[in-house]
């Protein structure tokens, strides 16, 4: 009931209620506030762009393991290698790790004084 007994303060009289405007100050935050928004929106719809292609490119990898796996099991593998990657990996990985072994043997033995 405070609030109703409280008149409103009222302008002077040569106060005029149109002619108040935002300024340049206030088309500048307008602005900048648009320009910032368009800049995010960009953005996002480069990343989302790119998680896409990036979903699509796994599914075609995907598929042609699953077309490989499967035309390996048709015909004999190659000697020394398997039709799973993960195994011709190792096998490689075993075999360099065979040749440094015995590079670090052969470097190891030092000639007698």
């Amino acid at each position: 009931m405070i609030f109703i007994a409280t008149p409103l303060p009222t302008p002077p009289a040569d106060f005029d209620l149109n002619s108040v405007t935002p300024t340049w100050v206030g088309f500048a935050a307008t602005a900048l506030v648009v320009i910032v928004t368009i800049a995010l929106i960009l953005d996002m719809v480069r990343r989302i762009r790119r998680m896409r292609y990036r979903a699509e490119i796994g599914e075609r990898l995907a598929e042609e393991v699953a077309a490989n796996d499967g035309a390996a099991g048709a015909r004999p593998a190659p000697t020394g290698v398997t039709g799973n990657d993960s195994s011709a990996k190792g096998t490689a990985a075993k075999g360099t790790a065979a040749k440094g072994s015995a590079a670090k043997d052969s470097g190891s033995k030092k000639p007698s004084s």
